[in-house]
């Protein structure tokens, strides 16, 4: 049997963490199986699209490298993808499930449902419908509909006994039927609810395991019930524990947590934010950390999916960001890092690539670009005390004497290089008789004006070139006088 899986989203805003995790497991069950992953856009909840929501679902596939084998803008045997555009089949399942006694037409008022919730007395979010509707002979029914008057149809539960399904990784749940409330099939505005359109839509485009988040584990016997209504075999279910801000709150962009695209923005890497989601939830059998999704894809096995919710950890995805950029080959990060490097930079004529190669190891995210390089554009307003540094054994007066001292050599090189420059440096180190950091410290620090900068004094001097570098030993030597 070919596994098929699919990713069936709401166009509803932005591509949330968990959404995406969703995306990823379902396209990592297929492919590690050799099977088919899906795309379908779930627009039935007309009030709830957002424009150009569909297109970030689009992109965000894309970017990711999650290519769908069937979808809405690729095709395939078992379209439409797009809910809305399969409306006419809905309703004939619907009635379907009427003749057959599994589900039936309920024309009760929004007043008097509000009024079932009112007078429960568990409080409405236990209220159940009373089956009103469900005692209307067929002659009524019919009168009803011939009259115009609006409808829903809803499932009929069994009010005996339990059902029972398996998950992948809650293992057997049991509900008693008696709790099932009769649920929607079909609206009042003629469009399916969520549910009646998943069970029928997953039938048809023979998906075989449905994976979602927890919170769905609820509703899985009322599909199951759908299932058996219509004598059709129910998919593997996979049912995916939430992931979490902290210990007590799941994440939310109500509260300021990171989608996919903010993440994008603030610098980290498409690749880093996939191996770092795969992680949310699923620890591989050797407890390796870094996969590309080639290696995912390999190495991925439902049984390593955990029930336990997940802390989604910035720190962790910071240091994986980092990693990646560290290992990644040199031409590609630049590629990465050069429009952040030409907007920090201005109108320079630094090179980009020198500065890209100080920088690679030193990264987090591609955003700390700027805030490392600024100093190159300009130098910032700076104290002595950056002078002193207790290992480097500095101090103002050894600052001054080793900057003074640097620049008639560095004035007589013809050639400015990292190697004349070094060579120079080093020599003049040995005609002073200090230690290399006595004279190396105080050039970096005249010449970056920070703390710490992304490369030490000869590699800065080098890119700076001759002239810019002997006006900031100059400017050095004028703070230290003062």
């Amino acid at each position: 049997m070919e596994i098929r899986t699919r990713f069936a989203p709401s166009p509803t805003g932005y591509m949330h963490i968990g959404n995406l995790r969703t995306a990823l497991y379902e396209y990592l069950i297929a492919k590690s199986q050799g099977g088919k992953f899906i795309l379908r856009i779930e627009d039935t909840d007309q009030g709830r699209l957002v424009e150009g929501a569909t297109d970030i679902i689009y992109n965000t596939l894309k970017m990711t490298g999650l290519h769908h084998d069937e979808g809405p803008d690729v095709g395939g045997e078992f379209g439409p993808y797009i809910q809305s555009e399969r409306m006419g089949m809905y309703m004939d399942y619907a009635k379907e499930l009427v003749e057959k006694g599994e589900a039936y037409y309920c024309f009760c008022t929004k007043e008097r449902l509000e009024a079932l919730k009112e007078n429960n007395g568990e409080g409405a979010a236990f209220a159940k419908y009373d089956r009103h509707c469900f005692h209307l002979t067929k002659e009524e029914v019919q009168e009803k509909l011939n009259a115009g008057e609006p409808f829903v149809i809803r499932q009929k539960m069994p009010e005996e006994g339990t059902t029972t399904f398996q998950d992948m990784v809650y293992g057997e749940i049991t509900v008693e039927n008696k709790e099932l409330d009769d649920q929607i099939l079909m609206k009042a505005d003629g469009f399916p609810t969520y549910n009646f359109a998943n069970v029928v839509d997953d039938h048809l485009m023979k998906i075989t395991h449905v994976v979602r988040g927890s919170e769905y584990l609820s509703s899985t016997p009322k599909y199951n019930l759908l299932y058996q209504a219509f004598g059709w075999d129910a998919p593997v279910y996979v049912h995916l524990p939430a992931v979490m801000r902290d210990a007590h709150h799941k994440l939310s962009k109500r509260h300021g947590d990171k989608s996919f695209e903010d993440l994008v923005r603030e610098g980290f890497l498409v690749e880093a934010i996939v191996n770092y989601i795969a992680l949310l939830g699923w620890s591989p059998s050797d407890n390796t950390e870094i996969f590309t999704l080639q290696e995912l894809e390999e190495k991925f096995d439902i049984a390593g999916l955990s029930k336990s919710p997940a802390i989604f950890d910035i720190k962790k995805l910071t240091w994986m960001n980092g990693e990646y950029m560290k290992a990644m080959e040199f031409e590609k990060f630049y590629a990465l890092a050069e429009p952040k490097l030409r907007e920090a930079l201005g109108e320079t004529q630094l090179d980009g690539k020198k500065i890209a190669v100080l920088l690679q190891k030193r990264l987090e995210t591609l955003n700390d670009i700027p805030a490392l390089v600024a100093f190159f554009k300009e130098l910032p307003v700076y104290g002595t005390e950056l002078y002193t540094h207790k290992k480097m054994k500095t101090d103002d007066a050894i600052a001054l004497t080793s900057l003074k001292a640097a620049i008639p050599v560095l004035q007589e090189l013809a050639e400015w290089s990292e190697t004349t420059i070094h060579d120079s440096l080093i020599a003049l180190v040995g005609e002073m008789g200090i230690k290399n950091g006595q004279l190396l410290w105080p050039v970096r620090t005249a010449l970056s004006g920070e703390p710490t900068s992304p490369g030490g004094a000869i590699e800065l001097a080098d890119i700076l070139g001759k002239e810019e570098t002997l006006r900031r030993l100059e400017k050095g030597i004028a703070l230290l006088s003062n």
